[in-house]
């Protein structure tokens, strides 16, 4: 996630302050929706111990027994098939409703979690209309050809309770977290019993926006506030009176345009279409909410929507299954724009053809597509979405973009999105924002549906349509476009009140249970884990958090928020600050802490960098490394400097011992690896701020906003070593796959010799961070016997290194208890280099029967 000041976004860290406890208020129609931004120095998290650590045993964060109200967020809540929810005026609120929790609903909810075994029980549903519209009523269109669908049904809900098994301090929240599952369960319920079930309620696209049938396009849009609509188009010229549509008791309007008599449709594909509206705001011309393409004309600044439906012969028709989950992620961060090594938009065509069989030769085994959501403003990296259901029309077609998937799929690459369901862009003409008129459609009204910081719409997750909206939105990406995941951004920023701003968190479990959670929020990415790993449960499901927030990645049923993943960010974080200190400053227990400092039993996507840290405003690791050097340092014929010798073998150390120890999955930005020279600095002009300020544009340049993939290619650049290190870590992972190894033992912190040593599955790997000392016949522990041999070594020749080591040596263990290892070996360290050492293939099955109690018994 990136940030904002209006019109530029790039990092940014605003003071920080501890929060002075919950001044929100709550209405109990209308729950919160809060929001957080990613405070870089706000990351301090106290969890449970995730590795064995002989120098530093982690253990549960403690948290206060103190019982923790829980918010009044939805017992009466307005829900309806496909009409109004209410919104309420913040300034109106009264927060004695946040300690008025009704007994009556506290004992439903026990009553819910003690009746696990009767599925699809009646649940109690929060109704404050009464009225709700049944689902026969919409008739259901066909579904696209080329959607590889299958009639799944989605498990009903469990009983929440083994959340408290895997982390007993949750006991003490316990209040708390049964509500929010059942409220969980109630809205599951009231889906099952209005809609038919969470499959066909995430199915709006098939009822809402324009849908095709043999006789017609029938065009429907939910927009309450507005007082008249008309579909407008080149298809009728533009006439506001020739197609009026009609509205029912939900707020829904609708037209259906016969076929033409030739039998031709009545708006060819390409056409631009709009919806005129009379709201409270005025006459408006918008672009419909579930349009499935938008381009912008030239010189013209607002988009347009476009009606996309070509014919079957010029439809993108996929040859190739999606590929299986792999056991762990190594992920290729990556935006399609900026993909090429010249100052253009690059196209999906290009990015499929020039740089996929980049990532799979790299070793990286999913890629991860930034930007796919249509977004005005091409500076906010794609975070600004303004047309939700749209690929982006600067890199190509719809198709263009299924063809990439598909040629992902080929490779076997596994292709995530990252995907936008935090907040929206505030643009009112092309965008989500006063869609019919009023501030409270589709967002929260007032101040808390706006972020200040990002400068976008807040959505009201407590909304029927909001969620059938943002539900259908991630089911579209799945069955259109046969994406394999997501990597849902800015995750803390909606489980909050605060946003995160001003905010520290400590670990403390009352920071994360209490009345600055929105329990709304948390219940929609529930929801939407439910519906994406019920449909597919082969589907990855990634959640930026850097709060901590306990049970985000144990399943639904068993209590959690149901994500596979969590990213690691504060291991980046933690480089930055080391790197900024000097080399004598490092500790090695604070290395190790931060990349062990993860949830028990929650996996993680650990990281060095990603594209936050390669933004303007901030640096890449090798730019805080080796500076300006980069520029003229960097030719193997020519000399070196002292950053340059410091910063290529830190560069490759850094990145192997956080995919080391960080987490169960890797991810690097493209570039990253081979150390790319420039930051991303997208074409923008000069920006006037409200207060007068002028923020310089780049006279809207492209040429910090690109690759140079040649200078990793180059061969006689000191880039080409680093990338062709970050190429061997992925083979590395493939070949011994010590990521999601349940063995993991850090046996040496040494603060005076600047060594770290561990296990991660079957590899011993030794790190010596000392800037100048090389250590002879230096002792490491180990778990297993017999004869190892040098796996990866970034002193290489290959990495740019000193080929100080030889390969061909062999390390015969010796028995003798060492740094509360059984075993031991003696080895060769240089200064500034990490050697893995695996057993020799030869001698690995010998010892197999000899080690396997000692090997579960160290797991356990």
């Amino acid at each position: 996630m990136v940030y904002t000041i209006p019109g530029i976004r790039f990092p940014a860290v605003p003071p920080i302050c501890k929060c002075s406890g919950s001044t929100v208020n709550g209405d109990r129609r209308t729950p919160m929706s809060l929001f957080l931004r990613k405070d870089s120095s706000a990351r301090k998290i106290v969890v449970s111990k995730s590795t064995h650590d002989s120098g530093s045993v982690l253990s549960t964060a403690n948290a206060a027994s103190d019982k923790v109200l829980v918010p009044g967020t939805g017992s009466n809540r307005s829900s309806t098939l496909a009409g109004l929810s209410e919104t309420s005026d913040p300034a109106s609120e009264d927060t004695q409703v946040l300690h008025d929790v009704d007994n009556q609903t506290m004992e439903a909810d026990e009553k819910l979690i003690e009746e696990t075994d009767q599925d699809h029980q009646s649940l109690p549903v929060d109704n404050v209309d009464g009225d709700q519209a049944p689902l026969e009523e919409i008739s259901i269109p066909s579904k696209s050809n080329n959607a590889d669908f299958t009639v799944r049904s989605i498990p009903p809900p469990g009983g929440g309770q083994r959340i408290y098994e895997i982390d007993p301090y949750l006991l003490n929240h316990r209040e708390h977290l049964d509500y929010r599952y059942g409220q969980y369960r109630r809205m599951r319920e009231a889906i099952d019993q209005n809609e038919g079930g969470l499959e066909a309620f995430s199915r709006g696209y098939e009822k809402l926006g324009f849908t095709r049938s043999a006789t017609g396009i029938t065009y429907r849009e939910w927009a309450p506030g507005a007082m008249s609509a008309a579909l407008i188009g080149d298809f009728n010229n533009w006439n506001p009176t020739a197609d009026i549509m009609t509205r029912n008791e939900f707020g829904v309007w609708e037209i259906f345009l016969p076929n033409n008599a030739d039998g031709s449709s009545s708006i060819p594909h390409g056409s631009r279409v709009k919806i005129r509206m009379d709201t409270p705001s005025g006459i408006k011309d918008s672009i419909p909410a579930w349009i499935k393409f938008s381009v912008q004309p030239p010189g013209e600044i607002p988009y347009n929507g476009i009606y996309y439906d070509p014919p079957e012969e010029e439809k993108y028709v996929f040859q190739h299954p999606r590929p299986k989950k792999p056991k762990s992620l190594r992920i290729y961060e990556s935006h399609v724009g900026m993909s090429s090594t010249e100052p253009i938009i690059n196209t999906y065509a290009n990015f499929r053809d020039d740089v996929l069989p980049r990532i799979k030769k790299l070793g990286y085994n999913a890629v991860q597509i930034m930007a796919i959501q249509e977004h005005s403003y091409y500076a906010s990296f794609g975070y600004h979405v303004t047309n939700f259901f749209a690929p982006s029309s600067r890199c190509g077609t719809p198709e263009e973009l299924k063809s990439l998937i598909d040629k992902a799929h080929e490779l076997g690459l596994l292709v995530l999105m990252d995907i936008v369901h935090s907040h929206a862009s505030k643009n009112v003409l092309d965008g989500l924002n006063s869609f019919d008129g009023t501030d409270g459609h589709y967002f929260h009204s007032g101040s808390r549906g706006y972020h200040w910081m990002w400068d976008s719409r807040l959505f009201n997750y407590g909304s029927w349509e909001v969620l059938r909206f943002l539900l259908s939105n991630a089911r579209w990406w799945l069955e259109e476009y046969k994406f394999d995941g997501f990597r849902f951004d800015g995750v803390t920023s909606m489980m909050y009140a605060h946003h995160g701003l001003e905010t520290v968190f400590t670990g403390n479990y009352n920071e994360y249970f209490g009345f600055a959670t929105d329990v709304d929020a948390v219940v929609y990415l529930m929801l939407v884990n439910d519906m994406i790993h019920g449909l597919y449960p082969e589907a990855v499901s990634i959640g930026e958090d850097v709060s901590g927030m306990p049970a985000f990645c144990i399943p639904i049923q068993d209590g959690g928020i149901g994500f596979d993943y969590r990213l690691h960010m504060a291991i980046a974080d933690k480089w930055i600050e080391l790197l900024k200190k000097s080399d004598e400053d490092w500790k090695m227990g604070d290395i190790v802490h931060t990349l062990v400092n993860r949830r028990w039993s929650e996996k993680c996507v650990a990281y060095a960098e990603s594209h936050d840290q390669a933004l303007v405003g901030d640096k890449t690791l090798a730019f805080w490394l080796m500076d300006k050097d980069m520029y003229h340092s960097m030719a193997l014929d020519s000399p070196s400097t002292p950053a340059i010798d410091r910063g290529v073998p830190l560069h490759k150390m850094i990145r192997l011992i956080t995919m080391g120890l960080g987490g169960e999955g890797y991810l690097n930005f493209m570039g990253n690896e081979f150390g790319h020279p420039e930051w991303i600095d997208f074409p923008r002009g000069d920006q006037h701020l409200p207060g007068g300020a002028l923020v310089p544009g780049n006279n809207f340049s492209y040429d910090k906003c690109r690759r140079r993939f040649d200078l990793g290619d180059a061969k006689n650049l000191r880039y080409r070593g680093m990338k062709e290190f970050d190429r061997a870590m992925q083979h590395l992972e493939e070949s011994f796959g010590f990521m999601t190894s349940g063995h993991q033992y850090v046996s040496r912190k040494d603060e005076g010799d600047k060594i770290i040593v561990f296990e991660r599955g079957d590899l011993v790997f030794v790190f010596n961070f000392h800037w100048s000392n090389s250590y002879s016949d230096y002792r490491v522990g180990c778990l297993k016997p017999g004869k190892y041999k040098i796996v990866l070594d970034s002193d290489d020749p290959l990495f740019g290194g000193f080929n100080r080591l030889d390969h061909s040596a062999e390390y015969f263990t010796f028995d003798g208890n060492y740094d509360n290892r059984p075993r031991s070996f003696l080895v060769y360290t240089p200064s500034r280099t990490a050697v893995v050492y695996a057993l020799a293939p030869d001698d690995s099955e010998l010892v197999k029967s000899e080690t396997e109690d000692e090997n579960e018994a160290e797991t356990s």
